[in-house]
């Protein structure tokens, strides 16, 4: 699937997520995308929250697997691990979401989430393991 067809499909799924989320690229290994923060999703002290970070990541996981195997809806969740990594500032963020595991009954993607303005730095890494629903 194109980024424009994983937003598309993204948006249907989940009405308003074009607010929150882009997809700038798709390649054979994953997606990259783009976290388009806002002041909601801030905590004290003037930087992302977890949880913030936690949905970016499982988002980018799910496109990253629908990239290759087309819209199935109903992959979801089974597992979620994230690393914290750095302070990350109230900014946009990027994210590279790669898929180690493509197999039928699941799926494992690495995440690696930056703010915008230091793309180098990783702020966050996350490993997300979805079940793929069996073709019917």
């Amino acid at each position: 699937m194109s980024p424009e067809e994983l937003e598309a499909f993204l948006e249907r799924a989940f009405p308003g997520s074009s607010e929150l989320y882009g997809v700038t690229g798709v390649d054979p290994g994953g997606i990259d995308m783009v976290l388009k923060v806002t002041d909601r999703h801030g905590r004290p002290g003037g930087t992302l929250s977890g949880p913030a970070m936690m949905t970016f990541a499982d988002s980018a996981a799910w496109l990253a697997i629908l990239s290759q195997i087309g819209p199935v809806a109903l992959a979801v969740t089974t597992s979620l691990h994230i690393d914290f990594l750095r302070k990350p500032a109230l900014e946009h963020c990027v994210g590279r979401a790669a898929v180690l595991k493509l197999g039928r009954q699941l799926a494992v993607v690495e995440v690696g989430i930056a703010s915008i303005s230091t793309p180098e730095a990783l702020v966050a890494k996350a490993q997300v393991t979805y079940s793929i629903p069996p073709e019917r």
